[in-house]
């Protein structure tokens, strides 16, 4: 939620015949801009983006920015780690009728708060009676913060979806809808999603007036700079002594093993701990702070191996995250993209590997199907695995020795650099 200038106008809603007779492709008017400095950005943002380290706005956001900013309704698609989330908020920020979100807003004096479930009430309450340019939220936590009229809509512009298919997933849809009830009728809608189910397009139906469609088909929805692998596991047991055999590689960057219940994280945290490797776990479960203390250490690198479920699959964004393992397959094939979307960011190189059951198969020939990919059993010789695995930016830095394989315990790799002996931990 944020509070933005927009266009005043009246609100126009669909029949319900008219959604079949719509297809979902990028709008005629929409043009791309190639670079922040020709979007007509104010200065001071200008300078919190490059100061955070963005230097050329990515596809999404050379469509999507100034759509946004003209005022218009929008529905955005584009894959995990496309920087759909920077393309609102640096349109949010652009928007602000002030003079001078955090990070990027860092050199506009920008008031954001964070209104999310699981934290201080009060602290809420007490925030949002001093004034907040921005509100960050969950459907459920800013609806409560509404009904206690401590966040009065009135003043509201903008209402930005984000993850919109995850919030439907979750059960939020009586929440989003309830928020929405209490906008005023000219408030300025922004969706963002990776995937765009019907259900989704029938909220677009009913909250937005002749958006502006930013849309990637699902065949042109690729996961370039990923490289996905398999491990044929035949049976569950197997699965943890092939992650055991994969720790090593683990450890050379940062990496997230995917599990598909809160029950299953503890249970492999607790296993891989017993057996001396060095990991964390985090999952919806956990209070609060507890999660968010797991991440501080995630994202400065003091841990390097994260256990979760899918609440990590959304929004949360660590740069160096290279490797991705699913030790359970997702529960659907929307799932497979935003946890493999984890790695490869903003364009850098990423792998996934997915352990497989027999009975698995007929799901991930699915995935390959739907997402029109290909997924590869990983090579069990020690340097194709090992050299596949690398992100090209390590492999770049050990190009001036000479390298010989020892294969360890089947999918366990040893590297020998000539003319050193011994080996070589390529860990930072």
């Amino acid at each position: 939620l944020a509070f933005v200038a927009t266009v005043p106008r009246t609100r126009r809603l669909l029949k319900e015949e008219d959604m079949t007779k719509i297809e979902f492709e990028t709008s005629e008017e929409v043009d791309v801009t190639p670079t922040f400095d020709t979007m007509g950005l104010r200065e001071d943002l200008l300078r919190g983006i490059y100061a955070y380290g963005f230097e050329k706005p990515s596809a999404i956001q050379q469509r999507a920015i100034k759509q946004i900013i003209k005022g218009r309704d929008v529905i955005a698609q584009s894959q995990s780690g496309t920087g759909k989330t920077a393309t609102f908020c640096v349109s949010v920020l652009q928007c602000l009728d002030i003079q001078v979100l955090l990070a990027l807003g860092d050199y506009m004096n920008v008031q954001c708060h964070s209104c999310i479930g699981g934290t201080n009430v009060g602290e809420d309450i007490r925030k949002l009676d001093y004034g907040q340019h921005v509100v960050a939220g969950t459907p459920g936590r800013v609806f409560d913060m509404i009904r206690r009229r401590s966040l009065r809509t009135r003043a509201i512009k903008m209402l930005v979806l984000d993850e919109a298919d995850e919030m439907l997933n979750k059960g939020f849809k009586e929440q989003i809808y309830d928020v929405y009830r209490y906008l005023p009728p000219a408030t300025q809608v922004c969706l963002i999603s990776a995937t765009l189910p019907h259900e989704i397009l029938e909220m677009t139906n009913k909250f937005m007036t002749d958006p502006i469609r930013i849309l990637v088909k699902r065949d042109e929805l690729t996961l370039e700079g990923i490289k996905q692998f398999f491990v044929a596991v035949e049976r569950e047991e197997w699965k943890f002594d092939t992650l055991c055999d994969l720790y090593d590689t683990l450890t050379i960057t940062q990496a997230v093993i995917f599990c598909n219940t809160k029950r299953k994280v503890d249970w492999l945290t607790e296993k891989m701990r017993e057996a001396n490797f060095t990991v964390s776990s985090m999952h919806g479960d956990m209070p609060q702070k507890e999660r968010e203390s797991i991440m501080k250490e995630f994202r400065s690198g003091a841990s390097r191996v994260l256990i979760s479920t899918d609440v990590w699959a959304r929004g949360l964004d660590v740069p160096q995250v290279s490797l991705i393992i699913n030790y359970d397959l997702p529960n659907n094939r929307e799932l497979y993209i935003h946890r493999i979307g984890r790695s490869g960011r903003y364009g850098r190189k990423g792998v996934a590997i997915n352990f497989v059951k027999n009975d698995d198969i007929r799901i991930l020939r699915d995935i390959e199907q739907y997402y029109s990919t290909q997924i590869d059993e990983m090579p069990m010789n020690g340097k194709l695995a090992f050299v596949n695995l690398l992100p090209e930016y390590l492999i770049d830095n050990v190009d001036m020795f000479s390298i010989d394989v020892l294969v360890v315990q089947g999918t366990k790799c040893a590297f020998l650099f000539q003319p050193y002996t011994g080996f070589t931990d390529l860990g930072p």
